[in-house]
């Protein structure tokens, strides 16, 4: 670099420290400029010789983050020293030690909670799942490990674009999987939405692309109509003396996008692109009834419909979101939400958790929503015996978005996840009520345990004390309490069941003159194609393995099992595989760095077809999958286990076919199946697996499984497809 590039970097890392400064300014006290000083410099000292993917100084990132925190989150003094400092521990030869000596304890655990473990770990476990666990356990502590954890991620999403596409994928994958959720339930909706904006960016870059470009192109009009249907509600708010600001909000990208997927339409056809805030200037004890006095003003010019009103005035989201939504019907025959919320509540809406904080001193309940979550979190990582893996998924039950308000008996409010069940319930009032529950009375009426709750609901639980969990309730129940519990519960159960089931296998061996040992039990695993010595005994307990079968073992030859992965614990131990590995050249996969050709199979679950967006994953005993990018199971998969996952890319192809489907629905007429049957296989030679095609009232509805020799071969067919009349609609699905 020059001279005057190294001096040009001098001045702007000085302009953004002085930027951070200058945002703090309103709420630093007595030390607070040193303090954060002193931050700055050591993280610049520490990261001095570092630089980004994107060849930028490193110093850029810390930076960024302690910006998001005081700017975008409203964090002070504690947090920004942390985000400066967030990764000197791990990037760096500096120790906690180093960090708690000039700043205290508070701030050296915050900076722990968000340094990664080091070390190897074990195949089947999930480095990604221990971090997250580690991060977790300081949050029930202080929460701003968290907000600083997130601050990190929006920016690392943000400069996504320099890291190479497997790393987008896996970093993208797990923030929609963990972070976006985990921002949505400590309130912070603009994070949250521009989280799963940027996931849309790298998974779905095309949809992402087409979605913004039709936002931007029909920005005039939706301006004008905004204009217009807020007119006449502005002057009656003047005429009421009402301080305001009204917002034309267009719906995330992100949204957009998920509700053109789930109900299967084009953008044309998603209505409600945007929603109308309004946000009224009153003091707290006006703040209800003005709200309400609003929605009276809208509803007196817009028709409301009935079914769409949210009141979260009157009882608050558990993240603290409060507010008045409705949707009404505009004179142009659009349907448009309106969203009334005071000042107060608008800060929470978008800065959640610290502006909760801020205004926590005037509320009179004990407990917030909020701080009734994080005791839930504590309740599960007080589980000990749960591994990282089930530690993610219970906690990621706990991020629910809807939520459902029913009574007990006597009249006590409890919020609950939309969908939870009666057993949700009894185990939200006590894990022994829950353990023992047969039944419920809901509404006095009685409903079976996996009955789904409604808001509104007055619940009464029955019990019994024969009645033990079994694995059957996993299937119906979704908060993280009542599957903590059930999961310990079944563990316990499994434990008693395996000491029976080893008395009766000790026993038989001792019959048949045998000792047990490892070699004795590898033989019995090999026999009865098992993984573990506790699921043998376990079996054996419960009778489902008969014990006579167990003197078979002095006549068993055991075979090496399969496990074409076995010694494959990340992707560096992968590559130096496919050094060795051969494959015949029509696999027409190019796969790892060195984008070399290895053996591999497709994934059954999304059957990606040459010309796909994909990526290789190590499974366990099963090699390399490819998948889609956008298979319903790569957000897990790369979020859990992003260590495994490969680059892959097709090469030019050669005429090999691929099993795919494609919807189509239309207008039915005569001749309409012909004309669908020609296209397929006269004119693009294609066959055909299967079709089937339903007509109700003139409209038909189908399904073909066909196979193709790539994308474009697929996209040429759906053209086609759609070109003949009365075809409204064809869609990929992916074939099981």
């Amino acid at each position: 670099m020059t001279e005057i590039e190294i001096e040009q970097e001098k001045k702007e890392i000085l302009r953004q420290y002085r930027k951070l400064l200058r945002h703090a300014k309103p709420f630093l006290q007595g030390d607070d400029a040193k303090l954060i000083k002193r931050a700055f410099n050591m993280s610049q000292e520490a990261h001095k010789n570092m630089r980004r993917r994107s060849g930028e100084p490193y110093i850029f990132h810390p930076l960024a983050v302690a910006q998001i925190c005081v700017e975008e989150i409203g964090l002070g003094t504690t947090s920004i020293i942390a985000a400066l400092l967030h990764d000197v521990v791990e990037d760096t030869e500096m120790e906690i030690e180093d960090i708690e000596r000039p700043f205290g304890k508070k701030i050296a655990r915050i900076i722990d909670g968000l340094t990664k473990i080091s070390g190897v770990f074990d195949y089947g476990t999930s480095q990604q799942a221990e971090n997250f666990r580690k991060m977790l356990l300081t949050l029930s502590d202080d929460v701003r490990v968290i907000l600083v954890k997130l601050a990190d991620r929006l920016h690392n999403m943000r400069t996504l674009d320099s890291m190479p596409k497997n790393k987008q994928l896996k970093v993208s994958s797990e923030t929609i999987y963990l972070y976006a959720p985990l921002a949505h339930r400590l309130g912070l909706y603009a994070i949250k939405s521009e989280l799963e904006d940027l996931f849309l960016k790298y998974r779905e870059p095309e949809k992402y692309i087409e979605i913004v470009r039709k936002i931007n192109a029909t920005k005039a009009p939706r301006d004008r109509f905004v204009r217009n249907f807020i007119s006449p509600i502005q002057k009656e708010l003047n005429k009421h003396n009402f301080k305001f600001n009204i917002k034309g909000r267009p719906k995330s990208i992100y949204s957009i996008w998920n509700k053109m997927t789930k109900q299967e339409i084009p953008f044309e056809k998603v209505y409600d692109l945007f929603a109308i805030r309004i946000i009224l200037d009153l003091p707290p004890e006006l703040e209800k009834a003005g709200c309400w006095q609003v929605y009276s003003i809208v509803t007196d010019y817009y028709q409301p419909n009935p079914d769409r009103l949210r009141d979260w005035i009157s009882t608050p989201k558990s993240n603290g979101y409060e507010s008045l939504h409705t949707t009404v019907m505009s004179k142009t025959g659009t349907w448009v939400e309106v969203q009334i919320r005071n000042k107060r509540m608008d800060e929470i809406a978008e800065k959640g958790y610290a502006a909760h904080w801020k205004y926590k001193e005037n509320e009179n309940s004990s407990e917030s929503g909020l701080e009734a979550w994080i005791g839930r979190v504590r309740e599960i990582l007080e589980r000990e015996n749960a591994s990282a893996i089930e530690f993610v998924d219970d906690f990621k039950h706990s991020l629910f978005n809807e939520e459902i308000f029913v009574f007990t008996p006597k009249g006590e409010l409890k919020k609950l996840p939309g969908d939870a069940t009666a057993l949700d319930f009894a185990f939200e009032i006590h894990s022994e009520v829950g353990a023992k529950c047969i039944g419920a009375k809901v509404n006095q009426k009685l409903v079976p345990i996996n009955y789904k709750l409604k808001t509104g609901d007055q619940v009464e639980i029955l019990t019994s004390n024969k009645q033990r969990p079994n694995e059957g309730w996993l299937s119906f129940v979704i908060t993280s309490k009542a599957l903590t519990r059930i999961k310990d519960e079944l563990k316990e159960q499994k434990k008693s069941a395996a000491l029976d089931g080893k008395e009766i296998v000790l026993r038989k061996l001792k019959q048949a003159k045998l000792e047990m040992n490892s070699e004795i039990m590898d033989k019995l695993l090999g026999y009865f194609n098992l993984k573990s010595a506790l699921d043998f005994y376990y079996l054996v307990g419960k009778g489902k393995i008969d014990p006579k079968e167990i003197k078979k073992i002095k006549n068993f030859e055991d075979k090496p099992r399969k496990q074409a992965s076995q010694n494959v614990s990340d992707i560096e131990s992968f590559q130096r595989k496919i050094k060795t590995a051969t494959g015949e050249k029509r696999d027409q996969l190019l796969i790892g760095e060195d984008m070399d050709i290895v053996p591999y199979s497709l994934a059954p679950c999304c059957n990606p077809i040459p010309g796909d967006a994909v990526f290789g994953f190590v499974a366990t005993h099963e090699g390399l999958k490819i998948h889609r990018i956008n298979c319903p199971n790569a957000t897990e998969l790369l979020s859990r286990h992003g260590n495994r996952v490969v680059k892959a890319k097709w090469t030019s192809q050669t005429e090999v076919s691929f099993l795919t489907g494609l919807k189509i629905k239309g207008t039915d007429r005569v001749g309409m199946m012909n004309d669908v049957t020609r296209i397929i296989s006269n004119e693009l030679k294609v066959n055909m697996r299967s079709i089937s095609i339903e007509s109700d009232n003139g409209i038909f509805d189908g399904s073909i499984q066909l196979y193709v020799n790539d994308t474009k071969h697929l996209a040429t067919l759906t053209k086609k497809l759609e070109n003949i009349e009365g075809v409204e609609e064809v869609a990929r699905f992916d074939v099981s």
